[in-house]
């Protein structure tokens, strides 16, 4: 991401000037020619889970933009005041309306271009009876073999899955860290 979407200062709402600022930093950003203020803009951090009951993994087929009618992990944009993982237990709540218990962490993936860092925990399916909200237009489970590669929303579930899959077979869940 390139550029600064701010146009007017947060603090007092003068006009902002897009420029390096004077206290040692490197990067343009949005200053505030009035009160000083140094605006940053940061990435955003996409949260979900890989829900599994039994040899299944649970998909929740979008009803919103972007990729409406694509497959997708659980998965939404981290709220303030919650950690990565309250995050990631509430999208599953809200978008597939399962029942499950959380389990580690299992992938980081930085979208440098833009602007998000996608986080991924195991859940544990406690039943396998959902109730999907506005946000999903249906959420079914999935083996491996069913999984509708070609009909994933986003890189970042494909990533998540093909490494939670050989995971699987090899016998033992690790840490992803990658760049997409």
């Amino acid at each position: 991401m390139h550029g600064s979407p701010i146009r007017h200062c947060r603090q007092c709402g003068t006009a902002v000037e897009h420029r390096i600022p004077d206290d040692g930093d490197t990067k343009l950003r949005a200053v505030c020619p009035s009160c000083h203020t140094i605006h940053y803009v940061n990435p955003l951090n996409v949260v979900g889970t890989i829900p599994v009951w039994g040899d299944k993994v649970l998909l929740c087929k979008r009803n919103i933009e972007p990729r409406k009618g694509k497959w997708t992990l659980p998965a939404g944009f981290m709220e303030l005041g919650e950690t990565t993982a309250e995050g990631a237990a509430r999208e599953t709540t809200e978008e597939a309306g399962a029942q499950f218990a959380m389990e580690g962490i299992f992938s980081l993936i930085n979208v440098s271009r833009v602007g998000q860092v996608h986080v991924f925990y195991r859940a544990q399916l406690l039943s396998d009876v959902f109730a999907p909200g506005t946000e999903t237009q249906e959420a079914l489970l999935f083996d491996e073999t069913s999984i509708p590669w070609d009909e994933l929303a986003f890189r970042t579930v494909k990533e998540t899955l093909e490494h939670f899959f050989a995971d699987r077979r090899a016998g033992h869940f690790g840490f992803h860290a990658l760049d997409i």
